[in-house]
């Protein structure tokens, strides 16, 4: 492509022919089908060059980790969807998608945001950065993205499991410590210990991997579609919408206006 070629709108992505498909540079079928892993696949298409054994890793875990969490918000939409529009697979998985965002799952790329601050400091200036960014947060009465967990109270288990592959692979550590100047500051602040969830996890192994933080909620909504399937697909088989639906007029009965 000539350089006034590239000035005009494109895709580097994917691209198709009547007998070729390319993506990233790479034909489909004779380089990527049978030789990557659906992992190194998507870290491929979403970087633009060959994954490292480290991002790798990380990502998969990331993936198994956050791809199953029982009846939340997410499975619950999507298996009442299937209830209502048996139909609509599809539909279903989306609406269970749709369900996930700054207070279930989908809040790694708010977490990754205040590690990315504290990183980009300079070494001694990174404790005292954590400390101001707890303060302020509490002091605008917000939750600090990343902390707490209505099931995990007293420690995520994911938490430590995450930490431990991103150390194995070898991952550089600067946002493992970013993650526990936090949580000193958050003890030197309220008192008491207040664990991160799985969340800040995601974000400290995918940013220990050199994944973009902007990426972060696709390899969420990536791990979540495939953990939905499985919910949808028990719904077929032996639903429970039906009684969900009758649980939650019977937990939220009418009452007339006075």
């Amino acid at each position: 492509m000539s350089t006034a070629d590239r000035s005009a709108k494109h895709t580097e992505l994917c691209g198709a022919t009547a007998d070729r498909i390319e993506v990233r540079g790479r034909d489909l079928v004779g380089d990527l089908i049978g030789r990557l892993s659906f992992t190194e696949m998507f870290l491929f298409h979403l970087l633009g060059r060959s994954p490292t054994p480290l991002q790798v890793a990380i990502t998969d875990a990331v993936l198994v980790a956050i791809m199953e969490h029982g009846l939340v918000p997410s499975a619950i939409a999507a298996r009442l969807t299937l209830l209502g529009a048996p139909e609509s697979f599809q539909g279903a998985v989306a609406a269970g998608l749709l369900g996930v965002g700054d207070h279930f799952a989908g809040t790694a790329s708010r977490c990754a945001e205040v590690l990315d601050r504290i990183v980009a400091a300079q070494p001694g200036e990174r404790r005292e950065l954590a400390l101001s960014t707890v303060q302020s947060y509490r002091r605008q009465r917000k939750p600090l993205p990343g902390f707490g967990h209505p099931t995990h109270r007293s420690g995520d288990p994911r938490v430590p499991r995450l930490i431990e592959i991103a150390k194995a692979h070898g991952a550089p550590g600067h946002y493992i410590e970013a993650l526990g100047l936090l949580e000193s500051a958050i003890t030197e602040t309220l008192g008491r210990a207040l664990p991160a969830n799985v969340s800040c996890a995601i974000a400290v192994a995918l940013r220990e991997a050199e994944i973009p933080t902007e990426a972060m909620r696709g390899v969420v909504l990536t791990a979540r579609c495939a953990g939905l399937a499985g919910h949808l697909l028990e719904e077929m088989r032996s639903g429970s919408a039906e009684e969900m639906w009758h649980a939650a007029e019977r937990a939220v009965p009418y009452q007339p206006p006075k």
